[in-house]
């Protein structure tokens, strides 16, 4: 009744307002999952149909080549090899086999002295993988060898010679998986790799800009919030690191891709600097927060030079994906350090002075992961910063350039 009345006075309703925030906020994060759900779906798409395609072929080839009336092993081999290691597919079809062989093996051996039964499931099961972790295998290897065991183990009584169909299923299974990655339906590695590298890029860009704009409005709250989501990257590079080896096979194995070979160099050299820019950028984040926490001074040129290395992960993002020689990207870091000397120059505290040293590593990062050498990098970098790191009186170093290069070529 009370509140009815305060209603009516013209008060404001503060549940109501917290009410329509949280709903908001719960539509935003539905759009946001089911954005990441599709971007999912769109990156397992292509191997989903490998794996149906790999299924089928392997399922008729030992159903009516040779004569199979139960083909299951040969499909699920099929599968396993595709699914199960994405980028080592050559390598899981030689575990594949490696595994089924030992557990085969095992598996007869303790059948011969022991029987049947389950006691004897148990212990066959324990010491095919006891034997495989003390062999050194690899996990693939200890799972299989398990569960061929089990299979040997429960179908003997009712399967007769059931060795010699598993071990044949398991070629099987393997070389159709190869050859549907390698010949008949081989993804493009270029386009396999730019949807994995554009959430991490993006996610980079998105919390530099959002430090960037912290900054320049001391917003302690917008900047920790970006630190939080930048920390949650581990999917992301994950991902990446995946589709990179994954590419690399198909480039290996795929004569239809063998001419993309050089385009992915740009790509398996840039992962480890991605990686570090983006360890780097978390530094430079979190000391944002104590520099706004400590009241330091933030000269403008500072968010500034953020926000350029935020466009320059987009536009390198943008030149891979066109393949493009990132100059504009180069050009950009070397703008975001150029703008870091100026703001060091206008004088900083201890944590931005922090933070002026990771806009200069995360830039030399970037560099590295368009195509320059490390050393080259550098040179650039303390060349674009200026004079500020020098003590006055200090000469240049030999063979430095006046003035930093803007957008210079590969080698």
């Amino acid at each position: 009744m009370m509140r009815r009345t305060a209603l009516r006075a013209g008060l404001v309703d503060i549940d109501g307002a917290r009410i329509a925030e949280a709903t908001q906020e719960l539509r935003h994060r539905g759009r946001a999952t089911l954005h990441d759900r599709l971007h999912r779906v769109r990156m397992a798409g292509g191997l989903a149909v490998q794996a149906g395609l790999a299924a089928g072929i392997a399922y008729l080839i030992s159903h009516k080549l040779l004569g199979n009336p139960q083909p299951v092993f040969a499909p699920i081999s099929a599968v396993g090899t595709l699914a199960a290691s994405v980028g080592q597919r050559f390598r899981r079809t030689v575990e594949l086999i490696a595994g089924v062989g030992i557990g085969v093996a095992i598996g007869d051996f303790l059948i011969y002295l022991l029987g049947t039964g389950a006691w004897q499931l148990g212990l066959v099961v324990t010491v095919a993988i006891l034997f495989t972790i003390f062999a050194g295998a690899s996990v693939a290897i200890v799972i299989q060898a398990a569960a061929t065991a089990v299979l040997i183990v429960t179908l003997s009584p009712s399967t007769q010679n059931l060795e010699i169909p598993r071990f044949v299923d398991a070629f099987l299974g393997g070389g159709v998986a190869l050859l549907v990655t390698a010949v008949l339906l081989p993804l493009n590695p270029l386009r396999v790799i730019n949807r994995a590298a554009r959430p991490a890029l993006d996610l980079l860009a998105a919390q530099l800009d959002a430090t960037a704009d912290g900054l320049r409005n001391r917003d302690r709250a917008s900047i920790q919030a970006a630190l939080d989501r930048l920390r949650n990257n581990k999917e992301e590079l994950a991902n990446l690191s995946e589709a990179i080896e994954g590419a690399k096979e198909t480039a290996t194995l795929s004569p239809a891709r063998w001419h993309r070979r050089s385009e992915l160099i740009h790509y398996a050299e840039a992962a480890d600097p991605i990686d570090r820019a983006m360890r780097n950028s978390g530094t430079l984040i979190r000391r944002s927060v104590t520099l706004i926490e400590d009241e330091e001074p933030v000269p403008d040129p500072m968010p500034d030079a953020i926000g350029h290395l935020a466009e320059s992960v987009r536009l390198l993002k943008h030149e891979f994906a066109a393949g493009e020689e990132p100059e504009k990207a180069r050009e950009r870091s070397l703008r975001a350090v150029s703008e870091a000397g100026r703001g060091y120059g206008d004088g900083v505290g201890f944590s931005g002075s922090v933070v002026i040293a990771q806009i200069r590593t995360t830039a030399s990062d970037l560099l590295v992961a368009s195509g320059i050498e490390q050393e080259e990098a550098n040179r650039w970098i303390r060349t674009a910063f200026g004079e500020q790191e020098r003590p006055v009186g200090e000469p240049a170093e030999p063979g430095e350039a006046p003035k930093p290069p803007t957008a210079p070529p590969v080698g």
